[in-house]
């Protein structure tokens, strides 16, 4: 939480809605999920895409993670161009204008580079990547161990996209690219175990078994054979990991600083941070769109592009207009992607803005 005269200054500065982050907190979740994986005996590559930022990037290598993981090749760039050397793209990279860029990252960046694929039509694009950059690509193959968003099903399909990597000119068979759903370790497992059979038949062998996930944290260790793990929420957390027990509100550290610009009804209000701020995100059923800790009974019922509907009727202390608030998102990731830069306080006082470098690199 922010002290009023720390509030007041950042409006002063930089107006509202502001996104602030506590280099504090920052500091200690990057220091709480580095200690994880060490506990748990796995490098840590946390993801980028979260902070969207090389200086924060940096500060996770620092204190001992290995390389970090983006999503998209713009990432990747910004990444590349700060140093970073060590970069794992962990999405199916398709098309011309996808394997153009990642030929060029391969030709001008002395980094490791490392991409995923779940698909034959994405491995048969990257040896021009490779071929263009002028080096070996490393390939893992990503798998679907329940949560049904991209990864190949079965072990079988595996093997059969590990053998094509493998195959193809240019490319190396690096491993496997995992994120269970939370709770869904054994079955991980179970897949796991029966893919690594499957490849060893064939002579080949994962070198990378990435896992991923903030709400996977306390999970940490149970995939046996895992390697690595990729968490991104966890440097700033948010309402969505609160609810998914792997943060607390102190653990929070990011909030958006509002101003409540409106109060025409008793029972509700309005601020100035709509949805072009904290993002129409359900964040997969909570109560509104962000947690106001000081009124802990206002809510942020809907949203115009500008203005945040505050629903005040279970507020025992309403805000009144003018009033300075803070409100901790549902889905930090998609906050800081709205903002080109997210004001920097450390012990209670202002020290900076930090660039969003990354923000927009959406392919």
């Amino acid at each position: 939480m922010l002290s009023p005269a720390l509030r007041e200054e950042i409006a002063r500065r930089h107006g509202t809605p502001a996104v602030v982050i506590d280099l504090d907190r920052v500091a200690r979740n990057i220091a709480r999920l580095q200690a994880a994986c060490d506990a748990a005996g796995l490098a840590n590559r946390p993801h980028i895409k979260t902070h969207k930022s090389p200086v924060l990037a940096r500060m996770q290598i620092e204190a001992g993670a290995r390389g970090v993981t983006c999503q998209k090749i713009g990432e990747a760039e910004v990444m590349a161009r700060a140093g970073i050397d060590d970069i794992l793209i962990s999405y199916n990279l398709i098309g011309p204008h996808a394997i153009g860029r990642l030929g060029r990252l391969l030709r001008e960046s002395a980094a490791r580079i490392t991409v995923a694929a779940d698909n034959p039509v994405t491995v048969a694009g990257l040896p021009e990547a490779a071929r263009a950059g002028g080096r070996s690509l490393d390939v893992v193959v990503e798998c679907d161990t329940g949560r049904k968003r991209a990864g190949v099903e079965t072990p079988g399909e595996v093997v059969a996209l590990a053998r094509d990597i493998a195959g193809r000119p240019g490319l190396a068979f690096a491993g496997l690219l995992l994120y269970p759903p939370a709770g869904a370790a054994e079955g991980a497992q179970a897949f796991l175990d029966a893919a690594r059979a499957g490849l060893a038949e064939h002579g080949l062998h994962p070198r990378i078994v990435s896992t991923g996930g903030t709400p996977n944290l306390p999970e940490l260790g149970r995939v046996r054979g895992a390697t690595e793990h990729r968490a991104g929420t966890v440097i700033f957390n948010d309402r969505m990991m609160m609810a998914a027990g792997v943060a607390t509100l102190d653990d929070c550290a990011l909030a958006v600083l509002s101003r409540v610009v409106s109060r025409a009804g008793p029972e509700r209000g309005i601020l100035d941070a709509g949805s072009k701020t904290l993002t129409s995100d359900s964040g997969g059923g909570l109560d509104g769109f962000g947690l106001l800790p000081d009124h802990p009974g206002a809510r942020v019922g809907a949203f115009a592009e500008e203005h945040g509907f505050l629903d005040l009727a279970a507020c025992a202390e309403r805000p009144s207009v003018g009033m300075l608030v803070e409100v901790v998102p549902n889905h930090v990731c998609v906050v800081v992607n709205m903002v080109d830069e997210l004001v920097s306080v450390r012990g209670g006082d202002i020290v900076g803005t930090l660039p969003v470098e990354a923000r927009g690199m959406i392919a």
